[in-house]
């Protein structure tokens, strides 16, 4: 019996893999470690897909000096764009332009460390307008808010909270120093407390190592998080990443293999970055991934959602909630 096949026996069993094991797995064959994360994947999730666009809901001037980061207001960007909350009839516009796409779930982020009362109280009269006269699931990403402001947003009709980890603990103060991986960690326990389900997930190619990965990984899953964003870095030009290379292909494939095994029940999901992948993330959804964000991202150009239709049904997948 292989290694990956009693890691899945343990998994069937209902116990959870360790870091030990998670770290093992970064020496296991590649096809074989993708081939059991996509069969650990099909046995635990079926054949269920969630797809999910992003709207980029108030743009630039962050506060925040997050190194990845074209909006940040630290660093000089091609970005130069910059807007207020957008308004009512134009979240409504585009939240009903993608059910009409078949996307089920529409997600809200806006820039900055959080949002103001002010600005929840407008936010939270677009979900109620959204939720009722477009009937889509939404989610939002409004930074580091506390239980009472994320229960307002639970009241308004969003069922999801965005807020990713990004890397692990110890790599975390090489990214960012305006606020803290505990910070972060506090907002998804608000949000949960306060209701809603979470969603969170890092980028891969910030400079950290694997065991960065999987100790993100092992963070999420003690916090229950169902839903795992896989961002792959897209170095901006005037960031201090620009001179990043591009992780290689099959090192991202590992990663979303090894989160498989990590969060078996979870929704793996390609996020940033997988226009730098000649299939379009094709081989990440063979090898344990089963969610994706489909058509532009924030700063950057995506997947359009009619393409993203296609592999789905291509690969025998349904997209449901």
């Amino acid at each position: 019996m292989t290694f990956t096949e009693e890691l899945k026996q343990k998994i069937d069993a209902g116990l959870d893999i360790t870091r030990e094991e998670a770290l093992a797995l970064v020496t296991v064959p590649l096809e074989e470690l993708t081939t059991a994360a996509n069969e650990l994947r099909a046995h635990k999730c079926k054949n269920r897909f969630d797809l999910c666009t992003i709207v980029n809901g108030k743009c630039g001037k962050c506060s925040e000096d997050c190194k990845y980061c074209a909006q940040s207001a630290h660093y000089h960007t091609d970005c130069q764009e910059t807007y207020p909350l957008l308004s009512t009839e134009a979240l409504l516009a585009d939240a009903r332009h993608n059910k009409e796409q078949g996307v089920l779930r529409y997600s809200i982020v806006t820039s900055g460390k959080r949002l103001s009362d002010k600005e929840i109280d407008a936010v939270c009269e677009s979900i109620c307008e959204i939720r009722r006269q477009v009937g889509i699931e939404v989610c939002v990403s409004f930074g580091l808010l506390d239980e009472w402001q994320f229960g307002k947003v639970k009241k308004a009709g969003a069922s999801r909270v965005h807020c990713n980890l990004e890397s692990s603990r110890r790599f975390f103060s090489q990214i960012c120093t305006t606020h803290t991986y505990e910070d972060k960690i506090t907002a998804l326990r608000a949000a949960k407390n306060a209701g809603l389900s979470i969603c969170s997930g890092g980028i891969m190619g910030l400079g950290e190592t694997m065991e960065d990965r999987i100790d993100m990984a092992l963070d999420i899953r003690a916090l229950g998080v169902k839903s795992i964003p896989v961002n792959l870095l897209n170095p901006i030009k005037g960031t201090p990443y620009e001179k990043n290379e591009i992780l290689p292909y099959d090192v991202f494939c590992r990663i979303i293999a090894i989160y498989r095994f990590l969060i078996p029940d979870g929704y793996i999901r390609l996020a940033g970055g997988r226009g730098l992948v000649g299939d379009q993330g094709e081989r990440c959804f063979q090898s344990g991934a089963n969610a994706a964000i489909s058509g532009d991202m924030l700063t950057t150009a995506g997947i359009t959602v009619a393409t993203d239709m296609a592999l789905v049904k291509k690969l025998g997948y349904e997209v449901i909630l």
